[in-house]
């Protein structure tokens, strides 16, 4: 009792812990904008490791670490460095396709490249038949449809109200309106759907992404669900004939 009492007396001597002087705050989206890549990725860099380093900086009056454990190797900041920089990557690109969208796009930003919400499409043959509808249309003169290949910037316009009839406006209730490419390639395709106002104003409304196939992969899907079906039905008889009885 007495060498505990004594352990006691002699950490509550000892100074208060404390943290090295580094600031974990949030940085804004803005502050970043404002930097180089290089900049935002250093500063990033810093808050993270101030982070990680939050509980190893902690030391008493003499200068001991009280976790020397949770020290950083060169390795972990290595590591904290490359995640950090893929994640700036990411934010960068993603800051880029806000700038060039409007309408609901903008709103959903997040979800724009993959959700489709709003943009179905379906494969006849090689062909892509793309469906949206609307149920309002005030002040709206029609639609254009344009593409893009996946992991570019460029959309490039298919059809326009001003020269394809069914992409003109069906009324102030809305409508369902239906487009059939047929010179995509195989590989991804972005579509996007953008709505022209009477005024001659756009607001991207909708977009999905599309994966079309080789005859190879195609091919290759048709003989890799064939032998499912095979080995499923090669499975069933032979349960039959180990158990015949159990099968009658």
């Amino acid at each position: 009792m007495f060498a505990l009492d004594s352990l006691a007396l002699s950490m509550a001597e000892e100074e208060p812990m404390f943290f090295a002087d580094v600031s974990t705050e949030e940085i804004s989206d803005e502050s970043l904008d404002e930097m180089t890549m290089e900049e935002e990725i250093e500063e990033l860099v810093k808050k993270e490791m101030a982070q990680t380093k939050k509980i190893s900086n902690l030391r008493n009056s003499n200068g001991v670490d009280y976790a020397p454990w949770m020290g950083i190797s060169a390795e972990d900041e290595a590591k904290i460095r490359y995640n950090v920089e893929q994640r700036a990557i990411a934010r960068r690109k993603r800051s880029e396709e806000e700038k060039s969208v409007s309408g609901n796009l903008y709103l959903d930003s997040q979800a724009q490249e993959l959700s489709g919400t709003g943009l179905n499409y379906k494969m006849i043959g090689d062909e892509v038949e793309l469906e949206f509808a609307t149920k309002s249309e005030k002040n709206t003169a029609g639609f254009i449809v344009r593409r893009r290949a996946a992991k570019t910037n460029d959309f490039v316009t298919l059809r326009s109200y001003e020269d394809w009839g069914p992409l003109a406006s069906q009324g102030d209730d809305g409508g369902i309106y239906r487009y059939l490419d047929s010179s995509a390639t195989p590989g991804g395709w972005v579509y996007r759907i953008s709505e022209v106002d009477n005024s001659g104003n756009e607001s991207d409304l909708c977009q999905c992404l599309v994966e079309i196939q080789t005859d190879g992969e195609k091919k290759a899907g048709l003989i890799a669900g064939v032998g499912i079906s095979l080995f499923a039905v090669l499975a069933v008889v032979g349960g039959v004939l180990l158990d015949p009885l159990n099968g009658q």
